[in-house]
C-alpha cells in the first residue's frame, strides 16, 4: 500500500471510531428505573438488554478500530496476526480493521462455532 492509501485508511478508521464509541445516552439507557407495573418492568428489562448488547458491539468494534490504527502506526497493518501473510486488499477494503486473513478468520470462526456447540451439548448432558 502506498503512503496515501495508508493515510486514507487511517482517516476511514478514525471516522468509524468516532461513530463506534458508545454515547453517554446509550450508557445511561441501562440504568434501572423503579416502576410499579410488571409489564413496564419487563419492557425496560428488554430495552436494557438491547442497550447492553449495543454497547458491547460498539465497544468491541472501537477496540478493533484502535488496534488497526495502532498497526498502521507500527507498520504492520495488512498482515495477518495469525499466519503473518498479507491480508487480501479486497478484504481490507471491506473490513479495514481486519486482523486475520480470510483463511485464518474462517478457521477461527469454525473453532468458535465448535466450542459453542460443544458447550451446549455438554450442558444438555449435565442437565439430563
Amino acid at each position: 500500500m502506498t503512503k496515501s492509501d495508508l493515510n486514507a485508511v487511517r482517516q476511514i478508521l478514525e471516522s468509524q471510531l468516532k461513530e463506534a464509541v458508545p454515547t453517554r445516552a446509550l450508557r445511561e439507557s441501562i440504568f434501572i428505573d423503579q416502576v410499579a407495573d410488571p409489564v413496564d418492568m419487563t419492557q425496560q428489562a428488554g430495552e436494557r438488554e438491547m442497550a447492553v448488547h449495543n454497547i458491547n458491539r460498539d465497544t468491541t468494534l472501537a477496540r478493533r478500530l484502535r488496534a488497526a490504527i495502532e498497526r498502521l502506526s507500527e507498520g504492520s497493518y495488512g498482515v495477518c496476526l495469525e499466519c503473518e501473510e498479507y491480508i487480501a486488499p479486497k478484504r481490507l477494503k471491506a473490513i479495514p480493521w481486519a486482523e486475520l486473513c480470510i483463511r485464518c478468520q474462517e478457521a477461527a470462526d469454525r473453532l468458535a462455532g465448535g466450542s459453542k456447540a460443544g458447550t451446549f451439548t455438554t450442558d444438555r448432558m449435565k442437565a439430563a
